[in-house]
């Protein structure tokens, strides 16, 4: 979680505030504006805490994915490795069958 998405959650908490509050103020005073404040309050904080989590959680995801990727990609270079090697032993062999038959028929 990086500082912005905090300072950000609290501008949404400090805006609903202001927000609710002035909307509240062209209506008289009375006792029930303050629980209506603080519930639009606890509700955007609310909604800014689910969205911290859904972005420290696709970070997770993401993080995962790339591991996975890396390892991949080493494991098919290995293979890839493995294969050149064997595809040049059958290539050396067959090279000295060829040259064998080669020399015998020419004899």
């Amino acid at each position: 979680m990086e500082t912005r998405d905090i300072l950000f959650s609290v501008v949404m908490v400090v805006s609903s505030f202001v927000l609710t509050y002035e909307w509240l103020g062209r209506f008289k005073y009375s006792s029930a504006n303050t629980l209506i404040i603080l519930s639009a309050m606890v509700m955007v904080g609310a909604l800014a805490g689910m969205i911290l989590l859904v972005d420290m959680r696709l970070r997770k995801i993401d993080n995962m994915l790339e591991a996975k990727e890396r390892s991949l990609r080493i494991n098919v270079q290995s293979v890839e490795n493995n294969l050149d090697s064997r595809m040049n032993e059958v290539l050396i062999k067959m090279d000295d069958v060829m040259d064998s038959m080669d020399r015998r028929r020419y004899r």
